[in-house]
């Protein structure tokens, strides 16, 4: 039993990061999808909205090599939560028109920080 809850451990893990990874590199720094531009665009100007985004993917990207590192991973979470959930309560209020899913985004952005602190604090628990 303790094996497969190492195993669901990882694939969360994995999980996790990916979608910071995907977020990060094809979403913002490729820049596949331009709509992360343009809420940038929205909240923070058009000016600094191109060099921003590549900023913020890179720093997604580095969220995702910090999650599978395992390192500090009590703070990885809690920063990973904070980020999330001002991210979406800004776009919420700031840009809910570019959302993929308009202001039901904020359902998705719950069950991931749910997902996220259930990973880190309750999982990680019964493997150590």
């Amino acid at each position: 039993m303790r094996q497969l809850v190492l195993l669901f451990y990882h694939l969360l893990t994995y999980c996790i990061a990916s979608v910071w990874l995907v977020n990060g590199l094809f979403c913002k720094v490729l820049g596949w999808v331009p709509r992360h531009e343009q809420i940038v665009a929205r909240i923070l100007g058009e000016a600094v909205a191109p060099l921003l985004t590549q900023a913020i993917g890179f720093a997604e990207i580095g969220m995702a090599l910090w999650v599978v590192s395992g390192i500090q991973r009590r703070v990885s979470a809690v920063t990973q939560i904070v980020l999330i959930g001002t991210m979406n309560l800004l776009e919420f209020f700031l840009a809910p028109d570019l959302l993929l899913w308009d202001r039901f985004n904020l359902i998705f952005a719950l069950g991931f920080m749910g997902l996220i602190y259930y990973h880190t604090f309750q999982l990680r628990k019964r493997i150590v």
